[in-house]
């Protein structure tokens, strides 16, 4: 055990960059649309809070199932029919964190033999443990971008 401390640490720190990255802005701010085409920075927040539990229940049952099939999630088809606006983001963002906590204890629990476990990702094919840890731990940084896109374009 022990080897993947480092990334569950890097899994950790996700949340803490995007309430940093979020800071300060106003409710108008958040729901604003500065750039043609992309959501709002309220919409990437509440993107990432309907993935998390997706990621950790992909996670989990990788752990427990033999080989558990990974069901397809469409970010967009997701944004168009659960109203992302009418979130509320501190509950969001709660979320997150509450989900991330709980998965870096189960994580940090592990064999490392567990991180080469496969699911069956209805897209993706077989993906380990190990690659569903690398690439939720890479979420939130991925949007972080997208979110200082928006901030220099509202200007703040």
């Amino acid at each position: 055990m022990g080897s993947h401390t480092e990334q569950i640490e890097h899994y950790l720190a996700g949340p803490a960059a995007l309430r940093k990255a979020i800071a300060g802005m106003t409710p108008e701010q958040l729901k604003a649309r500065p750039v043609a085409g992309r959501w709002s920075t309220l919409e990437v927040v509440v993107h990432i809070a309907d993935f998390e539990p997706i990621i950790s229940d992909r996670m989990m049952r990788v752990i427990s199932h033999e080989r558990p099939l990974l069901l397809v999630a469409d970010e967009n088809l997701f944004n168009a029919a659960l109203h992302p606006h009418e979130r509320v983001l501190e509950d969001e963002l709660a979320l997150i964190e509450a989900t991330r906590k709980k998965m870096a204890t189960v994580l940090r629990s592990l064999a490392d033999e567990v991180y080469n476990r496969v699911g069956i990702h209805t897209f993706k094919g077989l993906v380990p443990l190990s690659s569903i840890l690398t690439g939720a731990t890479g979420h939130i940084e991925h949007h972080l971008k997208f979110i200082e896109e928006k901030r220099k374009a509202l200007g703040i």
